[in-house]
């Protein structure tokens, strides 16, 4: 597949869903409210169409009683960027921008979950999730649909400067 940097159809590179479908956490950038940049490592799970990345807005047994701060400021300024890339030689790196949709959920976002059994494995997610279960627990999922997607392995798609 000869396809330009930014295009979507990128996705179905076998880096991409290689990268889509491993444990290395997302990492997610965005502008905070006092404008200057943030990177936050998450975890996610990818549904075909969206990456989604959940946070916790509330979790007593966790100790979180307020939300994560960057839902206030993926709120203000949706545009964000992710990459989620090899350590070993040579990297590969897959790289996504669009707009962030967030949708407050009762209980755990149900790709947390997910989420949770394909980084910690069954018996750890289930942990995980019953960890969190409390009447008041209450979860961000924070959706990226990419409108701009990049490929880099250093074998077959080099860095290339790369436009808006």
């Amino acid at each position: 597949m000869d396809l330009p940097q930014g295009d979507v159809r990128l996705l179905e590179t076998d880096v991409a869903q290689r990268l889509l479908q491993s444990t290395i956490p997302a990492r997610l950038a965005y502008v905070a409210p006092d404008g200057t940049p943030r990177v936050m490592s998450t975890w996610f799970t990818w549904t075909g169409d969206e990456l989604v990345m959940a946070t916790y807005l509330r979790c007593p047994p966790m100790g979180i009683l307020r939300p994560a701060a960057r839902v206030r400021a993926l709120r203000e300024r949706p545009d964000a960027a992710v990459t989620i890339d090899t350590d070993s030689q040579p990297p590969e790196v897959l790289l996504l921008r669009g707009r962030v949709s967030i949708t407050e959920v009762d209980g755990m976002v149900p790709e947390q979950a997910r989420s949770a059994r394909r980084y910690l494995g069954e018996e750890g997610g289930a942990g995980y999730v019953a960890g969190a279960e409390h009447p008041e627990t209450r979860m961000a999922r924070i959706a990226l649909r990419p409108t701009w997607v990049g490929v880099i392995d250093f074998r077959t798609r080099r860095p290339t400067l790369m436009t808006p």
